[in-house]
């Protein structure tokens, strides 16, 4: 990575022309280990291990939950996820870091944990939008939370200075998940017309770009969630992706004019901080 993309990407981000995107991958940073699941893989594990599921789609996260929620009822999914997040994740340096830029509208989460949320407690003037699952909220979308995890309606999101985005849902503060296949696909059937995604977060991404941290797009449900987020904002993003890429990874950062920086998160997180703490002095 070169000083030039650096720079670019430590000004955008503290002059909030950049929106972090997050993945579980970010749990790898997290002090002496993340303490839930941090890939879909592992979570599928740690649910299966608790109710048993046909071992051809025991390492299928949104296959397993389905299994569950048909044959033992939205309740025992709803209680083996939150179970499973149930454990306080400390915040990295990174998430700590993001959550102290004051000028950033936008940050969005597309993992169940709550680390994002613990990084920004120090503040009062942000709140969150959830993904809700349309089989216990039908016709209803997202919900609204402030500071203190209180429901809210939406046109009190426009006072916050920073908007907590959460697609798939999270832990806190209402236990909401999008972990079904049936979850995923009334949310991917209304997704083109953008009908789940908040008015508030549409008119945020308008015209700024996006850094992805923690995510791999090797699997559809990742890459169509991440391609509908980005309609309409700018046609310039970032993501730390190292190691090798597949196919659909390679075809899916030309599709979306996403600029590959091919370091390990841990890396990249050391230099930004240190750029951000300098930028912001």
């Amino acid at each position: 990575m070169s000083s030039l993309v650096l720079d670019e990407i430590t000004a955008g981000l503290v002059a909030g022309r950049i929106i972090p995107y997050l993945g579980s991958g970010m749990l790898a940073l997290v002090p002496g280990g993340s303490p839930v699941p941090s890939t879909p893989e592992a979570l599928a594990a740690a649910i299966t291990a608790r109710v048993s599921v046909p071992h051809k789609i025991r390492g299928r996260l949104t296959a397993a939950a389905q299994f569950i929620e048909n044959f033992k009822h939205r309740k025992t999914i709803v209680a083996l996820m939150s179970e499973s997040f149930a454990a306080a994740v400390t915040p990295s340096g990174l998430h700590r870091y993001l959550a102290g830029l004051p000028q950033l509208p936008l940050l969005v989460d597309t993992w169940y944990d709550s680390a994002l949320q613990t990084a920004l407690m120090h503040r009062r003037d942000w709140g969150q939008v959830q993904g809700l699952s349309q089989s216990e909220h039908f016709g209803t979308w997202v919900a609204y939370f402030d500071a203190t995890g209180a429901p809210v309606d939406a046109d009190v999101a426009a006072s916050w200075s920073t908007l907590l985005y959460q697609p798939i849902g999270s832990v806190t503060p209402a236990r909401n998940f999008l972990v079904s296949d049936s979850d995923f696909v009334e949310v991917l059937t209304e997704i083109d017309i953008q009908t789940p995604i908040p008015p508030r977060v549409m008119e945020l991404r308008a015209g700024r770009g996006f850094l992805f941290l923690g995510c791999r797009f090797n699997d559809q449900l990742q890459r169509s969630f991440a391609r509908q987020i980005l309609k309409r904002s700018s046609d310039r993003h970032w993501a730390v992706l190292p190691g090798e890429l597949t196919r659909n990874e390679a075809r899916f950062l030309a599709e979306q004019n996403i600029e590959r920086i091919e370091l390990a998160l841990e890396d990249f997180s050391s230099v930004l901080t240190g750029q951000t703490l300098a930028a912001t002095a």
